[in-house]
């Protein structure tokens, strides 16, 4: 693989004994890694080039990991790892509920950051790559174009959604009228490492109904199989792709 089409990775932590020795490592196993030691220092960088993913700790002086998460998924649509300390449970639930793709504990082994760095990006290239890309999903009037990750409203609005909410509505997409349970849609959004926290598909469930219902607090298209899970009450059609 050429240096051009490594993927590449933006690592943010303000412990230059980690941070510096890991980038290296990360290189080592075929990534092109930026450093950032700062939240600031990462959106400076995040102006000039897009990373394929992430990985950023969640205490760091200034503001935080998790706000800049935030930002990540909701504003640019990065795939984010979240790096923890043992005592940030809830921050990683957190995390997790506001679209982080996973999380890692200090101290991890850097095999296991790999693995799970390879399977994140494995999880959002299939959602752009086995959509049968010349095709659109249409249904009660909204498209979704899986290419560019674009969300319709049956006027025409777009309407920004975030890596997770995309993955989650591909998946319901792809099984219409289909009962999903939770732990099929974990592994299918954000992969078996997050089995036990299974509210993160409940707060991004929440989060995508106030996006695509007429009243999210009587879903109409994403409703709620009580013992079961959720499943998409809407007929889905397969549309040519509008042309770049």
């Amino acid at each position: 693989m050429s240096e051009a089409d490594a993927p590449s990775l933006l690592l943010v932590d303000d412990e230059a004994t980690l941070r510096e020795p890991l980038a290296e490592y990360l290189s080592r196993q075929g990534f092109a890694v930026s450093e950032a030691d700062s939240a600031a220092r990462a959106r400076t960088l995040l102006r000039d080039a897009t990373p394929d993913l992430v990985l950023l700790d969640i205490m760091m002086p200034g503001e935080d990991g998790l706000s800049l998460c935030r930002h990540l998924v909701e504003a640019r649509d990065i795939p984010v790892i979240l790096l923890t300390a043992k005592g940030e449970a809830t921050d990683r639930i957190v995390g997790l509920e506001i679209g982080a793709d996973d999380y890692v504990v200090k101290p991890f082994e850097p095999r296991e950051l790999v693995a799970r760095i390879r399977s994140v990006l494995r999880r959002a290239g299939r959602a752009t790559t086995t959509n049968e890309g010349d095709e659109a999903y249409e249904f009660e009037g909204w498209n979704l174009d899986p290419l560019k990750r674009r969300l319709t409203d049956p006027e025409g609005a777009v309407v920004p959604i975030s890596s997770a909410e995309f993955r989650l509505l591909t998946a319901l997409l792809d099984h219409p009228r289909q009962v999903m349970d939770r732990d099929r849609l974990l592994d299918m959004v954000q992969g078996r490492e997050a089995h036990l926290f299974d509210r993160a598909v409940d707060n991004q469930v929440s989060r995508l109904r106030r996006k695509i219902e007429v009243d999210s607090r009587n879903p109409e298209l994403i409703q709620t199989v009580w013992g079961g899970g959720y499943m998409l009450a809407a007929d889905v059609r397969r549309l040519a792709r509008e042309p770049d």
